[in-house]
């Protein structure tokens, strides 16, 4: 899927995509990547999703982790932003956003009965207000927040359009 992501010097808008990641696009840690990525591969029914530039697929901006829980609801797992885009200081802006997006959309795909649409995840204590604040996520109880369908479609239409 094309996208556009922001070089945060030039304020230029970059074409990428989103595509389906294997064992070999996974970041090593040794990179400063934060997450394991190459034992969650392992991770039975799980999918990876990365992002790269059109221009440049060698180098990966992002990476998604999803997968089904109780055969119903979508799951992010993981979601980790390249190091080089981490913070105000990151060479692109919208990866996060990005990838969070496309998860809501599969949640339309892969979410089922009463969950179709919905994105389920667990955050980390101090990025809840950040979710809440940036993506319209809902805090469920305890780090469990939830993306509901019209929220997801506006990211969706934000990000991903």
């Amino acid at each position: 899927m094309e996208i556009q992501i922001i070089d945060t010097k030039s304020r230029k808008k970059i074409v990428a995509l989103i595509e389906r990641a294997n064992a070999k696009d996974m970041p090593l840690k040794k990179d400063a990547w934060q997450f394991t990525w190459k034992e969650l591969y392992k991770t039975e029914g799980a999918e990876f999703y990365k992002i790269v530039l059109e221009n440049d697929s060698s180098q990966i901006e992002g990476v998604l982790m999803l997968s089904v829980m109780y055969n119903e609801m979508l799951y992010m797992n993981n979601i980790e932003v390249a190091p080089h885009n981490l913070g105000t200081k990151g060479k692109y802006e919208n990866v996060a956003g990005c990838l969070i997006a496309y998860a809501c959309l599969k949640s339309f795909e892969l979410g089922k009965n009463t969950y179709t649409g919905y994105l389920t995840f667990e955050s980390k204590t101090e990025l809840i207000s950040f979710y809440q604040a940036r993506y319209g996520a809902t805090l469920a109880m305890g780090q469990r927040m939830f993306i509901e369908p019209n929220v997801g479609l506006k990211l969706i239409d934000k990000y991903l359009k």
